[in-house]
């Protein structure tokens, strides 16, 4: 999968999402088999999370024959934003005049209730006093002042978003992401996070989905810390796929440090997902690097070495508040492949290398792959985009021009030429081996700390993978032995093509090297 929004490719000639669709063809066909086009409807603010009309396509980016256009080409992905709307749509307008029915769509609560237990993932006062037509209200706003939390206690709320769900796959869409799922239901003196509600609304819908003519997939998008991110699994009852949120902030700290032992620990903990459902497995999106899931993983002083690195390299560091009062990092904004800069020792010239080993590790674990396009890119941090808006975000979002990434593209000796280009490789070798099945076993192997390594088998248990990632500086070798090589057959590296004995010498890897070993080819 990629992850993109509808203007991230532009001209200023036609519309962005016939771009983005010139751009898919062109360079993604043979490689990716689905895209999530972040939020394509009209909108206020957070490039495109605070929604206006849900059912209706942002005219500067094109239409619902554009839409469709894509979707004919692959799996088409697009966002329920459904704990909140803009503050400058039609239901909240309905909802100050109040008139019916938006005059009970949205939460309220009074300055006076026990709202010292609620999850935060912003700084800003949860409540918004307005001016209704029934007087004063303090309305709650979990992300922002103009993204006004809806009240699903109402069942016309839950209603409405049932039939913006059956338009959007009127209109080709087939995966459908849960945004901020996890805030949906609120109950005064609770922390308003994973409650019963919650999960009972995500089962409804995957029942719907199920029963639906179209294969659809549900996916849940709840940036918390791990155990409880894995609850939206249910018991194959809810998510179809949920994203591996502490991934981003595992590979990240192997990369700077040099050891893997933070992912091996955390990866020998993760429970197998069942039958028909999957991890979404990704290193970075249009939000910046989520510091919650790597709670309980990473000790404080890892983190804090990590927060300084990123800085160091010209990111930023987005806080949330705490139910003390206190502040703490929500999310690290850099782009992926500027956090590949260095190590904790400072930056140095294995950027590409660093980079291409940290994506490596992504497509060969267990799960779907998922890569934001400014990932294959290699899209540098944005900083003029953050002085544009005042967003730190911005600094992953940047709006390329078309025409000089194609002349990007075409020079061999450019950056976005090398990674695209290894990264388009490496995906369709992944995408042709039946052991890297997103529900193939996996085992995680007991290496060299330095070097991540896991085993896959296929599903009928014809063709293993050993797939080992030097996350270091370091040349490392690794004896055929402590990865059990099974003798008399035949192994080779599906990256290189290079035959590796059972019973032969060590097996070298130089730094960032990644080794696919199979059986099968």
């Amino acid at each position: 999968m990629v992850i993109t929004y509808g203007n991230s490719l532009q001209d200023g000639k036609h519309k962005p999402l016939d771009v983005l669709h010139d751009f898919l063809e062109e360079q993604l066909a043979d490689t990716v088999n689905a895209v999530h086009i972040l939020p394509f409807f009209p909108y206020t603010s957070d490039d495109g999370f605070a929604v206006t009309d849900y059912r209706a396509v942002n005219p500067v980016l094109g239409n619902w024959e554009d839409i469709q256009r894509i979707a004919g080409s692959f799996k088409l992905m697009s966002d329920l934003v459904l704990n909140h709307v803009s503050s400058q749509g039609t239901w909240f307008n309905g909802y100050l005049q109040g008139h019916k029915p938006f005059d009970k769509f949205f939460f309220e609560a009074s300055p006076e209730d026990d709202l010292s237990q609620v999850v935060r993932p912003r700084t800003h006062p949860l409540l918004r006093e307005v001016e209704t037509a029934d007087g004063t209200r303090h309305v709650w706003c979990t992300f922002s002042h103009d993204q006004v939390d809806l009240d699903f206690r109402n069942p016309e709320v839950l209603l409405e978003f049932l039939r913006i769900m059956r338009l959007h796959i009127d209109n080709g869409v087939r995966i459908i992401r849960l945004d901020a799922v996890a805030f949906v239901w609120k109950e005064i003196g609770t922390s308003c996070i994973h409650l019963h509600q919650t999960h009972a609304i995500v089962q409804l819908m995957r029942v719907l989905c199920d029963f639906a003519h179209e294969p659809l997939v549900l996916l849940t998008e709840t940036n918390v810390p791990n155990v409880e991110n894995l609850s939206y699994f249910g018991n194959r009852n809810e998510a179809h796929s949920i994203y591996n949120f502490s991934l981003p902030p595992l590979i990240l700290h192997a990369m700077m440090s040099g050891t893997a032992e933070y992912l091996h620990r955390w990866q020998m903990s993760m429970p197998p997902a069942q039958l028909g459902c999957a991890y979404l497995n990704f290193s970075a999106s249009h939000d910046g690097i989520g510091m919650r899931p790597a709670e309980g993983i990473i000790t404080e002083d890892d983190k804090a070495q990590i927060v300084d690195t990123v800085k160091a390299f010209g990111g930023r560091v987005s806080m949330r508040a705490l139910p003390d009062g206190g502040e703490a990092p929500y999310e690290l904004n850099i782009t992926f492949f500027d956090a590949m800069k260095g190590t904790f020792d400072g930056p140095d010239d294995w950027q590409i290398e660093r980079f291409l080993c940290s994506q490596s590790i992504v497509m060969a674990l267990e799960g779907i792959p998922a890569f934001y396009i400014h990932s294959l890119l290699a899209t540098p941090n944005d900083h003029v985009g953050v002085e544009k808006t005042g967003a730190n975000r911005a600094i992953n979002r940047h709006r390329w021009d078309y025409p000089k990434l194609k002349a990007l593209l075409e020079d061999p000796n450019s950056t976005q030429s090398r990674v695209l280009g290894e990264m388009r490789r490496r995906i369709q070798i992944r995408c042709a081996q039946e052991a890297f099945h997103p529900n193939a076993t996996q085992f995680t192997l007991h290496l060299d700390p330095r070097v991540f390594g896991v085993w896959r088998q296929g599903l009928d248990r014809d063709q293993s993978i050993f797939a080992l990632h030097n996350v270091s500086l370091d040349e490392v070798t690794v004896s055929p032995l402590s990865i059990n090589l099974i003798g008399g057959e035949t192994w080779v590296d599906l990256l290189t093509g290079e035959e590796i004995k059972a019973t032969g010498g060590d097996i070298t890897l130089a730094p960032y090297q990644c080794r696919w070993i199979s059986n099968r080819s």
